[in-house]
């Protein structure tokens, strides 16, 4: 019985500091995020992102939006949209991204860096997710060479599963996704290269810029 306890214990703990890791991970990418978006330009700012039908500045404002709305107001806005997840978050973005100063958007981040809010569903991986692929649908559309810590790309690559997948409508049916800057692959299938943070961007539903990926199958994942 004690060395199951123990066994318990040890579990715990190792749960506990894997916590405080990704908790750490999020306050750095919140702040290098916040750094980022201060030193865009105008035009940047009203450039599309990878998040269809948004541009920069819906993104960042949609970042914060689990910090600034309380949980009345978020199922006060839920409602008005119907019940409908997407609607409501893609009218907030915008709402928000129109009230508020490029410098109030990044400073929200900054201010919000140890906030404790977390997806409904994934808890801190999905709010570590969340920060890493908005920060890349940025990044990506506008050409930037910003690199993912590659530890923080390594807690999101190695949670991908099915019904992740599944539910930001992925399908990798016959495809191995392949880091050509770092030792992970996933899937089994006709092989597509590109960058670990790229290969995210794939696995999180998203359409990559011409020329980021290789592989026969890579037209499935590049933008029309």
């Amino acid at each position: 019985m004690e060395r199951v306890s123990g066994r318990r214990d040890k579990q715990a703990s190792v749960a506990a500091d894997a916590a405080v890791g990704v908790k750490a991970a999020i306050a750095a990418e919140r702040r290098e995020l916040a750094d980022l978006f201060e030193g865009l330009r105008a035009e940047e700012w009203n450039t599309p992102s990878l998040c269809e039908g948004w541009r920069v500045r819906e993104v960042v404002a949609h970042m914060s939006m689990g910090f600034r709305l309380s949980l009345p107001a978020t199922l006060g806005a839920l409602v008005k949209a119907r019940g409908n997840l997407h609607r409501m978050t893609d009218r907030v973005a915008r709402k928000d991204a129109a009230a508020h100063s490029v410098s109030e958007l990044s400073a929200f981040l900054r201010d919000n860096a140890h906030h404790p809010w977390t997806p409904p569903v994934g808890g801190l991986r999905a709010a570590l997710g969340h920060d890493v692929v908005h920060g890349l649908d940025v990044t990506a559309a506008l050409g930037l060479e910003r690199r993912v810590p590659e530890d923080r790309l390594r807690i999101l690559l190695d949670d991908i599963k099915p019904r992740g997948l599944k539910f930001f409508g992925v399908d990798l049916g016959g495809v191995r996704l392949c880091a050509e800057d770092m030792d992970w692959s996933y899937g089994s299938g006709a092989p597509v290269y590109g960058a670990a943070q790229d290969l995210l961007l794939l696995a999180f539903g998203r359409r990559l810029p011409h020329g980021r990926l290789r592989g026969e199958p890579s037209s499935r994942f590049t933008s029309r």
